[in-house]
């Protein structure tokens, strides 16, 4: 289900010329995997580095940006996205190899990466094969799954400052802790230098089927889901406090709580964005009043509400 509200307030004009493209009320049900959403107000695919750094130096103070990768584990509420969303294209999507380390790219998807480290026999990457999503995404939220995270490998990380400065950032600057970087939301993430070890190849390949065989077997992969809609509070598994409250297979609208792994939602065909998040906090509350434990949002939810508008 899609919102059929666009935008009309003539942000186009007070734009500056770019070599990218720029285009109005871009709808964004499509590129994300939940399949829902309003548009995007503008949307920005730049040319190269330098085209994204000139439009964040030129633009006006007062419109917001948004960073927008495959869409992954995101939700776009149903009033769309004010301001100017930025896509990244290929030209932000190289994957480069030195030694034991690889860079790339905030637009490379993160299984991609894990098969370059196969390729040229580097351990210790193939968790990012269990990730659907891209590099830019993963770094933002210092992403992670069976066992490893981002600030596991992340060396230094290229980004664009508020200011669209081009800056080199550590791993201590990101300010990691579980599935969060306290790196304010203007800072645009451009690519990532990551560390891996010599190893085999065909322990390498095994390890990275052995991650795609459990997600296959633990989540529901072929449907419109966001990933892991909750993060693990300290001392428990989110989807065992969602079991235990009763919400396994729970529905609102269009919207589900997966059969086979209830830490994630699912749009059964016809689901709005209000109709998922409101599930979501339905199934919080639940969770809530059954152990105390207070879940936090692993999937991000950006936009406006329907029939809102800034």
């Amino acid at each position: 289900m899609t919102s059929s509200m666009d935008f009309n307030n003539g942000l186009l004009d007070r734009l500056p010329n770019v070599r990218g493209r720029l285009s109005a009320n871009a709808p964004l049900d499509k590129v994300t995997w939940f399949r829902v959403g309003g548009p995007a107000e503008v949307m920005f695919r730049p040319e190269d580095l330098q085209d994204l750094a000139d439009f964040i130096k030129a633009k006006p103070k007062d419109v917001p940006l948004t960073f927008l990768g495959v869409g992954s584990n995101l939700l776009v509420r149903d009033g769309g996205i004010p301001g100017v969303v930025v896509r990244l294209g290929r030209n932000f999507a190289k994957i480069d190899v030195d030694e034991t380390r690889i860079i790339a790219g905030a637009g490379a998807l993160d299984g991609n990466v894990a098969k370059v480290a196969l390729d040229n026999s580097l351990a210790g990457l193939e968790f990012l094969s269990g990730i659907p999503g891209t590099i830019g995404g993963a770094l933002r939220m210092n992403a992670g799954a069976y066992g490893r995270e981002m600030k596991d490998v992340l060396i230094e990380t290229e980004a664009i400052s508020p200011l669209g400065e081009v800056k080199t950032l550590s791993l201590a600057d990101m300010g990691y802790s579980y599935r969060h970087s306290d790196l304010a939301e203007d800072w645009v993430l451009l690519s990532a230098t990551m560390e891996g070890q010599p190893g085999k190849a065909e322990e390498i390949r095994a390890e990275m089927q052995k991650i795609q065989d459990a997600r296959g077997e633990s989540q529901p992969i072929r449907s419109r889901t966001g990933g892991s809609t909750f993060a693990n509070p300290p001392g428990h598994k989110a989807w065992q406090l969602i079991d235990q409250a009763g919400c396994r297979g729970l529905k609102r609208g269009g919207a589900q709580v997966s059969e086979q792994h209830c830490n994630f939602l699912i749009n059964t065909g016809d689901a709005s964005a209000a109709d998922l998040e409101g599930l979501g906090e339905e199934v919080k509350k639940r969770v809530f009043d059954t152990s105390g434990v207070e879940l936090r949002w692993e999937i991000k939810r950006i936009g406006l509400e329907k029939g809102e508008r800034s």
